[in-house]
């Protein structure tokens, strides 16, 4: 399996990227891939219930970038075609770093290089994208980035009592 590097261009992720902004997939820029399609799954192993499936997208051609912005739809065309798999929000499309406030969380970003592409309806899930590439993958890279929502006080400072 060829090592692909794959680059975000951040260790801390945006608020664009994240559900406290835009929340815009990230461009990726993937090199070492020889395969004409590429695969991403992006998730969260800090979430309070275990992993947390983010964004899952396949069919990608490979062209050494994923572009920042691609549409939440089952089959987006713009800015690159694709398809797309459910999020454990059971949304389709991607859905940005959402930690609980004051906890910094990590996320990964996985990229498979794909010889052929992939035979799964929109709106597959994790399990069904991972049994694909166990057979197909032909290269694999990854990255991390970490976010943490700022905590909110309980009682706004201005309104706590001060001593006399």
């Amino acid at each position: 399996m060829q090592n692909l590097t794959v680059e975000i261009g951040f260790d801390r992720f945006p608020p664009k990227h994240t559900c406290d902004g835009d929340d815009i997939s990230p461009r990726i820029r993937v090199s070492g891939s020889d395969a004409p399609y590429l695969a991403v799954i992006m998730d969260d192993p800090d979430a309070p219930r275990g992993t947390f499936t983010h964004w899952l997208a396949w069919n990608i051609p490979s062209t050494g970038e994923i572009p920042e912005g691609i549409l939440r739809e089952p089959r987006p065309s713009h800015p690159v075609s694709a398809v797309q798999g459910r999020n454990d929000f059971r949304r389709i499309g991607y859905a940005g770093p959402c930690p609980p406030k004051g906890v910094l969380h990590r996320f990964f970003i996985r990229v498979f290089g794909v010889g052929r592409e992939l035979d799964l309806p929109p709106g597959a899930e994790r399990v069904e994208l991972e049994d694909a590439l166990a057979t197909s993958a032909t290269g694999y890279g990854e990255t991390t980035a970490t976010y943490a929502r700022e905590k909110v006080l309980a009682v706004p400072p201005e309104t706590r009592s001060r001593p006399p």
